[in-house]
């Protein structure tokens, strides 16, 4: 099962019955919060011949001992929370370490050669880096993973401020005497699952983990597997399409998050749906992508996909094997990333446009959105071409959307 998990992720390898099929999974494993978020560290622990060189090597055994004696000396000399964090963290040092070790031990045809060319490579998770050797490659994208954890770690333990305050912030005042208690209680729960670990990126990655969970974030965990369940009737029914009778493969629609914790979708959700459902009865396209997270306002239990699919359903009567749900992003510019992703994943053809409906202000939003996308995702995850009206623009995905997003670990792919 956990192999059948990894290479999903990696890309490789009164309506009751429908309510079922839309529901999160309540019981996600933590596995898919990891391995969306350090794909690299999950492929540490699956390939069973770099796993050993990793917990063999006599440097990273020892930074593995360092990390787990910090974690246990914090709990007796650590008189804050601040500083039961840091102990967890990965220094600059720390990470360095690691890098020269990987340079070291990387040899041509060996085992790392073997998992950067015919996993990692293939993977596109780190396509930002794809111009350098596979050994640079691979270095390049253990300091990703190490910053990304530091970076969760910091939001949901430090209380720094994340992409989007007003929606992703920690669940907790920091500057509470009770903090301390609950950072205590984590380090002590953290300890006693990881004393045995010999992988040196363990404590650091299971605290980042641990972290999101106690601040109810395994966003990256809802609905999947997602085609095996929300977007199961859609899937299945890709394999039946003859895409030359349509002249876009799918219509985009973004989600908008109402502005109170009772209403699960905007009255602004709804008319993009319909907008969206004007174009599929015209013909445009097999497919409509509903995009959106649970976002909106914050902690909210609605997720803006899920909403839109069941208005979709059951008030515009658009059967479900023409829904497809993309329910992780947060933002406009990953509306369209995330929806790239899907495409590739599903097998819809990468070289038919998109359309995506949606409002004027969004539409006009979108258009110039490139130099934010640069600016926060470091590449721009679509191609646009033609706005064909006030709330239409096509769009084509790039393979950059495949790229983990090491800054956003409530949607990193």
């Amino acid at each position: 099962m956990k192999k059948l998990l990894l290479l999903t992720m990696l890309g490789l390898g009164g309506l009751s019955a429908f309510a079922q099929t839309q529901a999160p999974v309540k019981n996600a494993p933590t596995d898919y919060v990891k391995i969306k978020n350090y794909g690299l560290l999950t492929l540490f622990e699956q390939d069973a011949e770099v796993s050993n060189l990793l917990k063999n090597d006599p440097e990273l055994a020892q930074l593995t001992q360092k990390k787990l004696s910090a974690l246990s000396t914090s709990l007796t000399d650590c008189k804050d929370a601040a500083c039961l964090v840091t102990a967890v963290k990965l220094t600059d040092e720390d990470i360095k370490t690691v890098s020269d070790r990987l340079a070291a031990l990387y040899k041509t045809g060996n085992a790392f050669d073997r998992m950067v060319k015919s996993k990692l490579i293939p993977s596109g998770l780190y396509s930002l880096y794809k111009k350098l050797s596979p050994e640079q490659l691979l270095i390049k994208a253990w300091e990703q993973d190490a910053g990304s954890i530091n970076y969760t770690i910091g939001i949901y333990a430090e209380g720094k401020k994340p992409n989007y305050p007003q929606i992703d912030s920690i669940s907790y005042n920091v500057k509470a005497r009770a903090y301390y208690t609950l950072m205590y209680d984590a380090s002590a729960t953290l300890l006693g699952d990881i004393k045995g670990t010999k992988l040196f990126f363990e404590p650091a990655t299971q605290a980042a983990l641990l972290y999101l969970q106690i601040n109810e974030r395994q966003d990256p965990a809802n609905y999947e597997p997602m085609e095996l369940g929300s977007n199961k009737a859609a899937v299945t029914r890709i394999k039946t399409i003859k895409w030359a009778d349509y002249p876009y493969s799918n219509i985009l629609v973004p989600g908008a998050g109402p502005d109170n914790l009772t209403s699960p979708l905007s009255g602004e959700g709804m008319l993009r749906c319909r907008l969206a459902v004007q174009e599929y009865k015209a013909g445009k396209a097999p497919f409509i992508i509903v995009s959106g997270g649970n976002v909106h306002p914050y902690k909210t239990k609605y997720n803006e996909a899920e909403e839109m699919k069941v208005y979709l359903v059951k008030t515009l009567h658009i059967p479900e094997n023409a829904i497809i749900i993309e329910p992780h992003a947060r933002h406009t510019t990953t509306n369209m990333r995330n929806s790239a992703r899907l495409l590739y994943k599903y097998g819809i053809p990468a070289d038919k446009p998109g359309i995506v409906v949606t409002d004027k202000s969004q539409t006009d939003f979108i258009m110039n959105m490139d130099a934010r996308c640069q600016k926060e995702l470091n590449y721009v995850p679509y191609k646009l071409a033609k706005r064909n009206s006030e709330t239409e623009v096509e769009y084509y995905p790039v393979e950059e959307a495949k790229q983990i997003d090491p800054d956003e670990p409530l949607d990193p792919r």
